[in-house]
């Protein structure tokens, strides 16, 4: 029998490569292992039945200040413009309505007006002077008569800032805020304004007589009237002040001089520029700084007296 060979090809056939990596120098783990120093021993094997380890959370902002808060308090805020509009709201809707009621009789308000000068007389000068005096003394009488009624809704709105055992003493207040506003008015009507009329009309001469007008009398007196009503109330603020901590009797002891002065000025400004009123001014001024002095007396031992009793 003949023998058979394999028919010869042009070109080499390739030699066939392994199906799985060929383990090398650089890829053999044994060699990886021992790649480093001699010393250190070889790394162990991650075990394949771990899972990967989850990536990194993402970076997070900073939410920078509570949205909530900032509204929580501009809503407090505007809550609170809220209830001081409803204060001049319901203040100018009393003074209104006062004004009304008050017209009716300000022809008797006016001749009551007129009482220290009824000897010499008072004349208008101008078709509307008279009218625009009585509505002007109209809405001065009518503000004098809600004045309680304004002064309970100022303290309604001051009052959710007051501690407990301050709100005790807001209805004494509110009486004390309208009875010195009233006193203040008597005494500048009954008593201030007589004897200023009397000191300015004995400057007259035979030839010089006065002819007063309705309208810068009625501003006279109503300035006189408002600017003592005012100052009666110093005893109610140096009481605040003595609450809140802000002045205490040594302090006002201790600036006595710097309070004559005060006084004094404040009179010669909220007066007409002449002695008489300035000094019957000044004089129940001082007898009332005196008497705030006693009343912050009062206060501040008081407030020392409860502290020590809450510290024991």
């Amino acid at each position: 029998m003949t023998d058979r060979h394999e028919p010869e090809l042009p070109f080499d056939p390739p030699e066939s490569e392994p199906s799985g990596p060929v383990a090398g120098p650089e890829t053999d783990p044994e060699t990886i292992r021992g790649s480093g120093p001699k010393d250190q021993p070889p790394l162990p094997d991650p075990s394949p039945d771990l899972p990967p380890d989850p990536p990194p959370d993402p970076p997070q902002e900073d939410p920078g200040p509570d949205k909530d808060d900032d509204e929580d308090a501009r809503m407090g805020l505007l809550d609170h413009l809220g209830e001081l509009r409803g204060v001049l709201i319901h203040s100018s809707i009393a003074a209104f309505a006062a004004t009304i009621l008050c017209w009716f009789w300000s022809a008797d308000l006016l001749d009551l007006l007129i009482l220290p000068i009824q000897d010499q007389g008072v004349y208008f000068t101008a078709p509307n002077e008279a009218f625009l005096t009585r509505l002007k003394l109209s809405a001065v009488v009518g503000l004098f008569v809600v004045a309680p009624f304004i002064f309970f809704k100022i303290y309604g709105f001051v009052l959710p800032g007051l501690y407990q055992r301050e709100r005790k003493v807001v209805t004494p207040l509110l009486l004390a805020t309208t009875a010195l506003f009233y006193l203040g008015v008597a005494f500048a009507f009954l008593v201030v304004i007589p004897q200023v009329i009397s000191f300015l009309m004995s400057f007259g001469t035979e030839v010089m007589e006065p002819l007063i007008g309705v309208g810068p009398y009625f501003n006279f007196v109503s300035r006189l009237c408002l600017a003592f009503g005012l100052v009666f109330e110093l005893p109610l603020l140096i009481f605040f002040l003595s609450i809140l901590g802000i002045v205490n009797p040594r302090m006002l002891l201790r600036t006595w001089r710097f309070a004559i002065i005060i006084i004094v000025s404040l009179s010669a400004m909220l007066t007409p520029p002449d002695v008489i009123s300035q000094v019957m001014m000044a004089g129940p001024v001082l007898v009332l700084y005196i008497g705030s002095v006693l009343v912050s007396i009062a206060v501040t031992g008081r407030r020392n007296k409860k502290e020590n009793e809450d510290l024991d």
